[in-house]
């Protein structure tokens, strides 16, 4: 089948390449001319493992092609999915559906035939219906179907996701459309993976509702982990304990500096407001989002603590700021609270970070970048271990705390224990519940 991409962003990319792995012929469009020489360049502007390689061979397989001509890449497409942002609009925490209508007005007007118009972005419950009348306002005698197909792709793991999915969630009103989009997952669905075809409505709810459950978990843990480091349990075990259930799982239910990122924080907050506008309050989300923030908040107390009181002159090394390992995404990352707090607070700080410096060299003013954990940890006073990068899974503990002025570690994602650090020199070790 032929499918227009409009938007290069996370997901637009990752799911034009992989359509165009399915063996459709893919088209994506986006309105900045440098990002669209870059593609055609073969040069990949997110970091997402393997998408260079699969990009280039559909590329390559005259499968996948670039372009800033919307009206060229609607032309004839028996889809168009719109994959702009939505980011969270200031002042009310809704989704900005700006992008989006934009998109489905320039849609309207360049449809040549039949189409259905698949808006992927993560948009609030009642907007593929405004989509509708976006693009039958531009062009009413348009002959198309709306489709709702949420994206579930974690970032670091998106092209298996995408490839392997939990299941395919597809919000439909007619028959026709459920066929098309029945069409483009066909590869999916002869491996057996589940196709669930909804209403627009709960497809539109899915999306927000999963991510908010998911938001939930991590910030359950994260409160159970402040109550262990009371009571003296271990989160570890507790949260070990919690997963064996069926009906928990272990997903999910690690503890650390709190969620980040391009979706939990954005889609809790426009499910709250969604809530408020309808009268019926999102109150666990709600609470889910205040706690977060403090979890965050108690981190930087705890590296104070781990500093005397002071982050004054001290010299800090943060490993890892990006907001998860394997992905270069910097957006709502626990170290842009972390971090800003200890160069505030007087703190000499030094960065190592695999992907972060590109994103994060704006974002974290007053830093010292460096590539090399142990070199960075020379001389310092504190270690901190903020994203679990598997650089940083079996560092030589010896060799950095031989090397500290003081050797202090805080290990935010509880990836080391106690006994070792202590075995290998450091004078304080501390972790997240336990």
């Amino acid at each position: 089948m032929r499918i227009a991409m409009i938007g290069t962003g996370y997901v637009g990319l990752v799911s034009g390449v992989c359509f165009s792995d399915f063996g459709h012929e893919v088209i994506c469009v986006d309105k900045d001319p440098k990002k669209i020489e870059m593609l055609e360049a073969g040069k990949v502007p997110i970091f997402e493992p393997g998408l260079d390689d699969l990009m280039a061979r559909n590329v390559n397989a005259g499968r996948l092609s670039f372009t800033t001509d919307l009206k060229r890449a609607v032309d004839g497409a028996d889809a168009v999915f719109i994959a702009v942002g939505t980011p969270t609009r200031r002042g009310d925490g809704h989704a900005d559906l700006t992008y989006v209508m934009a998109a489905a007005a320039e849609i309207g007007q360049a449809l040549t035939g039949y189409a259905v118009i698949v808006t992927k972005s993560t948009v609030p419950v009642g907007t593929n219906r405004k989509v509708a009348e976006a693009v039958r306002a531009a062009a009413p005698e348009a002959d198309f179907d709306v489709a709702s197909n949420p994206e579930f792709l974690r970032e670091g793991a998106a092209i298996d996701d995408f490839m392997r999915p939990d299941r395919v969630v597809v919000g439909v009103q007619t028959e026709r459309a459920g066929e098309v989009m029945s069409d483009i997952y066909r590869p999916l669905y002869l491996r057996d993976f589940p196709i669930m075809v909804t209403d627009l409505e709960s497809a539109e709810m899915i999306k927000y509702a999963a991510n908010a459950f998911l938001a939930t978990k991590i910030t359950f843990i994260n409160e159970i982990a402040a109550l262990c480091e009371r009571v003296g349990a271990d989160v570890k075990k507790v949260s070990k304990g919690m997963g064996m259930d069926g009906r928990i799982g272990n997903k999910f239910l690690h503890a650390g500096p709190g969620y980040g990122g391009s979706c939990f924080p954005k889609d809790t907050a426009a499910l709250a407001r969604i809530g408020q506008e309808h009268a019926v309050p999102m109150q666990i989300t709600e609470a889910v989002m205040r706690v977060n923030e403090g979890v965050k908040v108690r981190m930087v107390e705890k590296l104070r603590d781990l500093c005397d009181g002071s982050f004054n002159g001290k010299t800090i090394v943060v490993l890892g700021v990006t907001f998860k390992p394997n992905t270069d995404d910097m957006r709502d990352a626990p170290s842009l609270t972390i971090v800003p707090a200890l160069v505030g607070g007087g703190a000499h700080v030094r960065v190592v970070d695999p992907e972060g410096f590109r994103e994060g060299e704006n974002l974290l003013p007053g830093v010292q970048w460096q590539s090399d954990p142990y070199a960075a940890t020379e001389g310092a006073d504190l270690m901190v271990l903020l994203t679990e990068w598997n650089e940083f899974r079996a560092l030589d503990l010896k060799r950095i705390a031989g090397s500290m002025a003081v050797a202090r570690m805080a290990d935010l994602r509880n990836i080391y224990n106690r006994s070792d650090a202590m075995q290998a020199g450091f004078e304080a070790y501390e972790a997240v519940g336990r």
